[in-house]
């Protein structure tokens, strides 16, 4: 048996026990064989000495992220408790400020958090095009904002084009009341919370009012090239097999594009499919076009929303709808769904 006492007096201790002990229990959890005693600004371990090296090693990795960052959520607390790869403790020890995509308002840093972030921020790098596809909640829409705002302050791009399909979520939303614009809006706002994360509000307003940075419905895309432009196209789940093929072709000169979706979510009418499983399959070996997968170990909402996601996952497989095969929209050409006649609405 070995012990040792882990000082806490560089960070909030609050910020490292959490409210009502709350991360301090799922320390406890982590670690059922080790005896943790917290005790002012210390944390006393007592246990074999492989168990109480790991442990210390975890939560040093959480001190220092807490050093940099002053704040750290639950879900991030237990993915570096639960992170024995590589990999996974790499991406929370002390990075090269490079690793910064967008430095927002109040002095927040937004970078690439998981590996499949990681590798999404590296393929839009090297590609004109890049499919990102995953469940909700991975962060592919703000990952690929924080590209496209990068991309503007670096004068990469001359402006960003936000765009999404304004398909209702399962409800009918009736007649909404005010102008054009006010219509629209709730359609548009998670690209909206995006952006106010990474822009001050007054030089976002600039943007806006300048058409610097442009959000507008999919529909709106017809007819245009898009020159020097970093466009996103998000939820294209929601965008029929048109649709996805107007928007690839509005992509001008020095123009760079992400699509994000999650083929789990589709919202469109049933007499219509989304065209994302077809622009996935058709177009993965053209050079220039990338494919990123999220699943849920990207996942950085609530930390329940991981649980969620496998729960709908196993229910999805144990239980298929009729029309659909799980893996089907990967470019799986040998079953029904991909047989089934295309109808547009």
């Amino acid at each position: 048996m070995t012990e040792t006492i882990i000082s806490l007096e560089a960070v909030n201790p609050i910020e490292f026990f959490g409210v009502n002990n709350g991360k301090l229990d799922i320390l406890k959890k982590r670690f059922p064989l080790l005896k943790i005693l917290s005790r002012g600004t210390q944390l006393k371990l007592s246990g074999l000495p492989e168990q109480v090296d790991n442990a210390k090693e975890k939560i040093d990795l959480i001190v220092q992220y807490l050093q940099r960052n002053g704040h750290m959520s639950q879900n991030y607390f237990e993915q570096i408790l639960g992170g024995d790869d590589a990999e996974t403790v790499d991406n929370f020890i002390e990075r090269n400020p490079n690793d910064v995509l967008v430095f927002g308002p109040n002095g927040k840093t937004v970078r690439a958090r998981t590996i499949n972030q990681k590798k999404l921020v590296h393929e839009a790098e090297k590609n004109d095009v890049v499919f990102a596809i995953g469940p909700a909640g991975t962060g592919k829409t703000y990952t690929a904002v924080a590209l496209a705002v990068r991309a503007l302050k670096n004068k990469v791009v001359k402006k960003i084009i936000l765009t999404r399909p304004a398909v209702e979520a399962g409800e009918s939303l009736g007649f909404l009341p005010g102008d054009l614009k006010e219509k629209i809006d709730p359609y548009l706002r998670p690209l909206y919370d995006a952006l106010d994360d990474m822009i001050p509000a007054d030089k976002l307003g600039y943007y806006m009012s300048t058409r610097v940075i442009e959000i507008a419905p999919l529909a709106y895309m017809r007819g245009r090239t898009l020159d020097n432009a970093f466009i996103i196209l998000d939820e294209a789940q929601n965008a029929t097999d048109l649709q996805i093929k107007m928007f690839l072709t509005r992509i001008g000169a020095n123009a760079k594009a992400i699509i994000t979706g999650d083929m789990t979510q589709v919202d469109l009418p049933k007499n219509q499919r989304s065209g994302l499983e077809k622009a996935v399959r058709i177009l993965r070996n053209i050079d220039g076009i990338a494919h990123i997968e999220l699943d849920e170990e990207d996942v950085v909402r609530h930390r329940l929303v991981k649980a969620i996601i496998k729960a709908y996952d196993r229910d999805q497989k144990e239980n298929p709808p009729p029309e659909y095969t799980p893996g089907n929209w990967r470019g799986n050409r040998n079953n029904k769904f991909d047989e089934k006649p295309h109808t547009e609405g």
